[in-house]
């Protein structure tokens, strides 16, 4: 990827990868999600880069080349944001413009309770605003809905689905997952990884997920395997048990939120519902813009790549 920079960094005790382009400007931070890294916004931070920005993406706590702490407890809420926020300080600004998806959207909502006053405008992708319910863990709710083989309650005893996934092979784990067209809540095959995610895993790789690309992501993930990105699943309740002093708590900051039509996060969990029948703008009051992308799933920073860069730099260029 031209022009694309690569550094690393040390922040709040472990050493993070980092990929930036552009160096005047305000900063674009971009947080990806699973089972991602950094490359996952490679067209956006070439687009924002060349467009007077400086776009910072790193490789999450327990991703890529990025360090990943051993012990489980260790990619909570708190441990993500604190990272981030030493990013922020070790790039030398009071504030970023904030981009992320799938788990970096969650860990984005977090950075934008815990610390708005770093964030000038948040672009969120698929993930939205997840209200706490006080009066059962988030596991147990989605358990409840989904049963035992919904995919976060398969994630949650350490080690499983780690073996399950390497029977199957980093590579087929890699494309099963980002191909899926799938709606609706992802349930695995009893007992194995099996199908996965995608019981359609197509042959040939779709027009915007190139054979060099996904070789990146399998090294990376043939390297790392997938414990570090799991753990953050594995610390849903513990973050709910954490978080429990920001009940009722509403994010302040300018928000945009993007989705594709066929996204497995906004076609499950009564999510269409919370986004658009006005309970995401009680929580969110600055919600200033809903985008649901037509025939688009969840991957849509890749998928929509060009799309996704101008309504990012529709929404922050406001400011």
């Amino acid at each position: 990827m031209e022009g694309i920079e690569h550094r690393t960094v040390e922040v709040n005790g472990i050493k993070m990868h980092i990929a930036e382009k552009g160096k005047e400007g305000p900063v674009v931070l971009f947080l990806h999600g699973f089972p991602e890294l950094w490359c996952s916004w490679r067209h956006q931070i070439a687009a924002l880069g060349s467009l007077g920005y400086r776009a910072v993406a790193p490789d999450l706590r327990g991703y890529g080349d990025t360090d990943a702490p051993a012990s489980i407890s260790s990619y909570t809420g708190f441990h993500i944001v604190g990272d981030l926020v030493a990013l922020i300080d070790l790039l030398g600004v009071e504030q970023v413009f904030l981009v992320a998806h799938d788990w970096g959207a969650l860990i984005g909502w977090y950075l934008c309770m815990f610390r708005p006053e770093r964030i000038k405008a948040y672009v969120c992708l698929s993930v939205p605003f997840l209200r706490r319910d006080p009066k059962i863990r988030t596991v147990d709710g989605m358990h409840a809905a989904y049963g035992d083989d919904y995919y976060i309650s398969r994630f949650q005893e350490p080690g499983k689905m780690e073996a399950q996934m390497a029977e199957v092979g980093t590579a087929y784990v890699m494309k099963n997952i980002l191909t899926t067209r799938q709606t609706g809540p992802p349930i695995l095959p009893k007992g194995e990884y099996g199908t996965g995610f995608n019981p359609d895993t197509p042959d040939t790789l779709p027009s915007w997920l190139t054979e060099d690309d996904l070789a990146y992501f399998v090294s990376k993930f043939e390297k790392t395997g997938f414990a570090g990105g799991l753990n953050y699943y594995r610390n849903f309740n513990l973050n709910w048990e954490l978080m429990a002093p920001w009940n009722g708590m509403k994010i302040m900051v300018p928000v945009k939120f993007i989705t594709g039509e066929l996204d497995l996060v906004y076609t499950s969990l009564n999510m269409k519902e919370y986004v658009h029948g006005g309970g995401f703008k009680e929580d969110v009051p600055n919600l200033e813009e809903v985008i649901v992308q037509k025939g688009v799933a969840h991957f849509n920073n890749q998928e929509a790549a060009d799309e996704i860069s101008n309504h990012i730099y529709e929404f922050i260029k406001k400011f």
